[in-house]
């Protein structure tokens, strides 16, 4: 999926948004199989005038999960932390399934 969404950004010629949307895609996608109910993770991207929209969710009801604080030797556990520090609007999905987030394009349309 890392793999799709760089190829995507790419396409779109936002490769300055690849690196990001890679690692967002990525931990948003890790994240619904580690934590998800679902038999099958979705990823849905698109974009607009103004940012690459990410939709990730397994089909079953979700809520936003929670930033925790971490330890600075932890191995794991800053997935949110680096979402949120590239994304906006980290929130369900219309239906309730999933997450979705925001990448602005930089300097606006292309």
């Amino acid at each position: 999926m890392r793999r799709i969404a760089r190829a995507y950004v790419r396409l779109w010629g936002l490769g300055d948004l690849a690196g990001i949307a890679e690692l967002v895609v990525s931990e948003l996608v890790t994240n619904a199989f580690l934590h998800g109910q679902g038999n099958v993770v979705r990823f849905r991207m698109r974009r607009d005038e103004s940012c690459v929209r990410i939709e990730v969710g397994d089909g079953t009801p979700v809520t936003i999960p929670e930033q925790q604080s971490v330890d600075v030797l932890a191995e794991d556990g800053r997935g949110l932390l680096l979402v949120a520090a590239y994304a906006h609007e980290l929130c369900l999905t219309d239906d309730g399934t999933g997450v979705r987030c925001s990448l602005p394009i930089p300097g606006g349309v292309r």
